[in-house]
């Protein structure tokens, strides 16, 4: 299985940036853990603070990679752009917050790519990025049976 996980703006500072909310771990520690509990999924790890280069992103690995696991930062509640970029693969793709975004401030209640994902997943620590996996995983062992 071959999986891009995508991380948004500002998640370049886990770990640093509001460790309360986002814990004390940065994605890259998280990383390495994921690799070695998932030792058949082949990981592409790509961050940007800027929404063009998520959507290239996007772009590039939307038809040939089994999965994307999406946390879009901000941009989930801003980006009709990314929104339009997820529709136009053919690579099913997970949103994931690593809070709990309803518990928070009113406007990130509203997310404008999940119409667009296959599932959202949010509020489970980084442990959301490990779900979305397992339901990427579940999803493909199903197709193989029918």
């Amino acid at each position: 299985m071959k999986l891009q996980i995508i991380n948004g703006p500002n998640l370049n500072l886990l770990g640093i940036r509001e460790p309360e909310v986002y814990g004390f771990s940065s994605f890259e520690d998280y990383l390495q853990e994921l690799i070695r509990r998932f030792p058949d999924v082949e990981f592409h790890y790509f961050q940007s603070n800027v929404e063009g280069e998520i959507i290239n992103k996007i772009q590039e690995t939307g038809f040939s990679f089994d999965g994307i696991i999406l946390n879009a930062g901000a941009y989930t509640h801003t980006s009709i752009a990314i929104h339009d970029a997820i529709k136009g693969v053919k690579t099913p793709v997970i949103e994931v917050h690593i809070s709990n975004v309803h518990a928070r401030e009113s406007f990130r209640h509203h997310s404008l790519i999940a119409e667009a994902c296959k599932g959202v997943i949010a509020g489970f620590g980084l442990d959301s990025y490990r779900l979305a996996i397992e339901a990427i995983n579940n999803k493909l062992c199903l197709n193989k049976l029918k």
